[in-house]
């Protein structure tokens, strides 16, 4: 066996003693002793060149939030759902009916099933419609996506439009335990409580 020549359990007791590169510089036995050598004229070349591309982007901008913006603010879209009617013996932020009926799912927002839901624009915003509260309603996704931006659609229309589903307290209960991992009762739930 060659003498130079060191076995894997040696190499890993050698490899174990010695620090990482990068903290290597950074250890010192004695307190007088520096912590690092001062930097090289190429590093700090590369802290020029890297000031000097930061400096690039001093003029740009981020322009001004839009007084009237085409999605609904976070603190309105939470004002809204609070507004949006209570499903009794439900958690109200969790479920709530929309304006026209439909029970709606706050977990779901934006997709197209029957208890997904959208902050729907009353009066359209392309038709100068504003981001706000009083313009904001909880709308069924599917609802939502039919009436766009029409204004002359009846109730009646939109109830028609509306994707039909019948959930139970059961289901309920199961659609809360996987989202949120507990079930939690409204304050009107009533009946007795078993300790």
């Amino acid at each position: 066996m060659n003498p130079n020549s060191t076995t894997a359990g040696n190499r890993r007791k050698a490899k174990k003693s010695i620090p990482f590169p990068s903290t290597r510089r950074l250890r010192s036995k004695s307190p007088n002793r520096q912590a690092s050598p001062p930097p090289s004229a190429a590093a700090i070349a590369d802290g020029d060149l890297l000031l000097e591309e930061l400096s690039q982007f001093e003029a740009l901008r981020i322009s001004p939030e839009s007084p009237n913006p085409r999605s609904f603010p976070h603190s309105v879209k939470q004002q809204c759902w609070e507004k949006a009617e209570k499903i009794k013996g439900r958690d109200p932020d969790r479920w709530r009916r929309d304006s026209l009926g439909n029970t709606v799912f706050r977990k779901l927002a934006g997709c197209p099933g029957c208890l997904c839901h959208d902050y729907d624009h009353i009066v359209p915003y392309s038709k100068g419609g504003k981001s706000t509260l009083e313009n904001c309603q909880v709308l069924q996704a599917a609802v939502n996506r039919s009436k766009g931006n029409r204004t002359e659609i009846s109730k009646i229309e939109l109830i028609q439009k509306s994707a039909t589903c019948r959930v139970s307290g059961r289901e309920m209960d199961f659609l809360e335990l996987s989202s949120y991992g507990n079930v939690r009762r409204g304050q009107d739930s009533g009946g007795c409580k078993i300790q």
